[in-house]
C-alpha cells in the first residue's frame, strides 16, 4: 500500500512542500511513482518521515538527521535507544522548565517581578512565595490582601532590597532589646511594636492596631510563623506578641 504527498502531509502534520525539499535533498525519497510520476510513499517511508521528525524536533539539523538515518553501522535497535535517551534527556529539561515556569507564575500571583538572579539578590535562600497560596486562601477576599497585592505589583528590586534591609534592621535592634532584658511591657518593646506595625502598613497594607493584635495572636499559634520569629532569638515571638498587645493598648485605651 503507499500513499500521495499529500496523505502523508496530513498524517504526519506536515507542509507538502516540506516533502518535496526532504525529497530534493534525498533525506526522505518517495519509495514509488504513480504512471503520471507523482509521488507515492510506503510504509517504510513513512518510518522513515517519523524517525526524522522525532530528530528535528530535538534541534538536529537535517545533514546530521541524513548521517543518523543513513549510517550503515547503526541498526534499528539502536536507534531506537538514542532516541529513548534523547527523549529522557528532553523530559528531564521540559519538566524543569515547567518548574520553572510554576515558580515564576506564582511569582507573578504575588506580584514580585523580580529575574531569578534577582530574586535571590533580595531574598537570599528565603522563599516569598512559600505561604503564597494559603495566604490567598486565607485572605484572599480580604482588602488588605489586594492592597498588598497593588502594592507589590509596582516595586523595584531597589523597593524589595529596602523593604528587606529595614525589616533585617528591625530583627537586628530587637534582638539586642531582648539580650538587655527589655520586658515586652517596656517604653522601648512597645515602640518597636509599633515601627514594625507601621513597616507593615508602610509596604505591604493599612494595619489598624486590632489587626495587628490578631497577627500577633499567629505569630505564636502557627508553629511556622514561631519558628521565623523564634530563628532570630529564642521567645522572640511571644515577647514580640505581648509587645504588640501592650502597645496597642496604650494607643486605643
Amino acid at each position: 500500500m503507499s500513499y500521495s504527498v499529500g496523505q502523508v502531509a496530513g498524517f504526519a502534520g506536515v507542509t507538502v512542500r516540506t516533502l518535496h525539499h526532504y525529497d530534493d535533498i534525498g533525506l526522505l525519497v518517495p519509495s514509488e511513482r504513480s504512471h503520471a510520476g507523482h509521488r507515492r510513499y510506503s510504509d517504510v517511508d513513512l518510518d522513515r518521515l517519523q524517525q526524522i521528525l522525532f530528530y528535528r524536533e530535538l534541534g538536529f539539523p537535517l545533514d546530521e538527521v541524513a548521517a543518523l538515518l543513513d549510517d550503515p553501522a547503526v541498526d534499528p535497535r539502536a536507534h531506537l535507544r538514542r532516541q529513548h535517551e534523547l527523549l529522557t534527556a528532553r523530559i528531564e529539561k521540559l519538566q524543569k522548565m515547567a518548574e520553572a515556569v510554576e515558580h515564576a507564575m506564582e511569582a507573578r500571583k504575588m506580584g514580585i517581578n523580580l529575574t531569578p538572579q534577582e530574586r535571590f539578590e533580595v531574598f537570599g535562600d528565603k522563599d516569598p512565595e512559600q505561604y503564597a497560596q494559603e495566604a490567598e486562601q486565607r485572605w484572599g477576599g480580604t482588602e488588605a490582601y489586594a492592597e498588598s497585592q497593588r502594592r507589590a505589583a509596582q516595586y523595584t528590586k531597589e523597593d524589595w532590597k529596602r523593604l528587606q534591609a529595614e525589616a533585617d534592621d528591625w530583627s537586628e535592634r530587637y534582638k539586642g532589646l531582648m539580650a538587655e532584658d527589655e520586658p515586652s511591657t517596656g517604653e522601648r518593646a512597645m515602640d518597636m511594636a509599633e515601627e514594625h506595625r507601621q513597616h507593615i502598613g508602610t509596604w505591604y497594607y493599612e494595619c489598624p492596631y486590632e489587626m495587628h493584635q490578631c497577627l500577633a495572636d499567629m505569630y505564636v499559634s502557627d508553629e511556622r510563623f514561631k519558628a521565623f520569629y523564634d530563628s532570630m532569638r529564642p521567645g522572640l515571638a511571644e515577647h514580640l506578641r505581648d509587645a504588640i498587645k501592650a502597645n496597642a493598648a496604650r494607643h486605643t485605651s
